[in-house]
């Protein structure tokens, strides 16, 4: 015969317990002592005796109970502790990080999440914000036993970014999870990856198509200094200063491509640091006179009498200034005078802006050439503009910098009547 088995026995009076059971018996002991007592006093009152038992009897029992609420107690702190544990871990991944339950609810998401998806909210399905079905086809397949995925998802504003979202589902008990169990959706940011790709494509396809023309006429130039022009003076000097401006070319052509790519590298990350954009705009107005003042040209300045400062990046606003003054300068030279302008206004909820305009009075640029200004290496006259010393990338330069900074780059021209480039900023509120 098998051994009784101990875990079997009940654990105290009517399965009780062994609390509950040393109460009861307590109980009965004190009912049963002032039965004697009042029976010895001639006073048995049944009543009172009624009332004495179940008054003692509920008091052991409330007793007894101290233990099993500590208990309940600890369980819930233990889930709170547990609750606070992850939360805090969610808030310090800087990826974006969702919890959704069996139903694609979300249960919770950390604050990379939040801002990525400003729709996305506790306990309201995960579609509202997030309208993807190939992660929603992924939430169905983790939970459906398919073991963990990737997928890829992209969204297109306010910039381009590339996630790799991997689907899991969480396995254990669903009690210790505080009921949040399901599928943890964790996204993997590839934009910077996916751009060095492009760049790295873009910058071999356009350095190899740019620098074809000058370094040729470097060759060029080289052999015939080494051979017909050897011992000619004055050929050697005028051949090595064409030299000079094609190596001068060139490198104006790698510094902006350089430039370019990486203020695309950052597109996803606008800046945060205050930049006063009067104090960078009287700077670049100081820098380029010279200039202006050699080919005949006056710059002229309407700037607020407070300063205006924006969240940016000064050496990214820098070149911006320095682009758009160069430009009117360059090509507006007929015209005798360049406009700048800056001043504060407001969008129309509200929001303060800040707003810089570049007016030149020169030839114009005919409709037809406005919407490709800002494509790399675009010329309205391609021979004026390498005599000028431009690469067709300056005002890809202004547009990739003001789309990082969250704003705008507005061209309007009409020809014989100049033309005038105007940027958008968002602005810090005045103090």
């Amino acid at each position: 015969m098998s051994e009784p088995d101990e875990t079997r026995k009940p654990s105290g009076l009517g399965g009780l317990g062994p609390e509950r059971s040393a109460a009861l018996g307590g109980a009965l002991v004190v009912g049963a002592t002032i039965l004697v007592a009042t029976a010895v006093r001639g006073h048995a009152d049944i009543w009172l005796l009624a009332i004495a038992v179940v008054t003692a009897i509920f008091a052991t029992l409330v007793l007894g109970r101290p233990r099993a609420m500590r208990d309940g107690e600890r369980l819930k702190a233990k889930e709170a502790r547990h609750s606070n544990l992850a939360e805090a871990v969610l808030a310090h991944i800087p990826d974006p990080v969702i919890l959704v339950d069996q139903r694609s609810l979300v249960v919770e998401a950390n604050k990379a999440a939040r801002a990525m998806l400003p729709g996305l909210k506790t306990s309201h399905p995960l579609s509202f914000a997030l309208r993807s079905p190939d992660i929603l086809d992924g939430i169905e397949g983790a939970l459906s036993g398919e073991g963990p995925l990737k997928v890829e998802y992209s969204e297109r504003v306010p910039t381009e970014r590339t996630f790799e979202v991997h689907i899991g589902l969480l396995r254990g008990n669903p009690a210790d999870l505080g009921g949040r169990s399901g599928v943890v959706l964790f996204f993997r940011d590839l934009t910077s990856t996916r751009r060095l790709e492009a760049m790295r494509a873009d910058f071999v396809a356009n350095a190899s198509h740019e620098l074809r023309t000058p370094l040729a006429s470097l060759l060029g130039f080289v052999e015939t200094l080494q051979g017909p022009a050897r011992n000619d003076a004055a050929a050697r000097e005028r051949f090595l200063e064409i030299m000079r401006e094609q190596a001068q070319r060139m490198k104006r052509l790698i510094d902006n491509l350089l430039s370019l790519s990486r203020i695309e590298m950052r597109a996803h990350v606008p800046p945060t640091e205050p930049v006063d954009l009067k104090a960078v705009t009287t700077h670049m107005i100081e820098m380029l006179t010279p200039l202006a003042q050699e080919r005949g040209t006056l710059i002229q300045a309407r700037l607020p009498d407070r300063p205006l400062v924006v969240p940016g990046d000064r050496d990214e606003l820098l070149r911006v200034c320095e682009n758009l003054i160069e430009n009117a300068v360059k090509y507006g030279e007929s015209g005798g005078r360049v406009e700048v302008e800056l001043s504060r206004t407001e969008s129309p909820d509200g929001k303060p802006l800040a707003v810089l305009a570049v007016q030149d009075y020169g030839p114009g640029i005919p409709p037809e050439h406005l919407p490709r200004l800002t494509e790399r290496f675009y010329r309205v006259d391609g021979a004026q503009s390498r005599d000028k010393g431009g690469t067709g990338l300056g005002l890809a330069i202004v547009k990739h910098i003001v789309n990082r900074h969250r704003g705008r780059f507005d061209i309007a021209s009409e020809p014989g009547q100049g033309a005038r480039f105007t940027i958008t900023l968002p602005a810090s509120a005045e103090t």
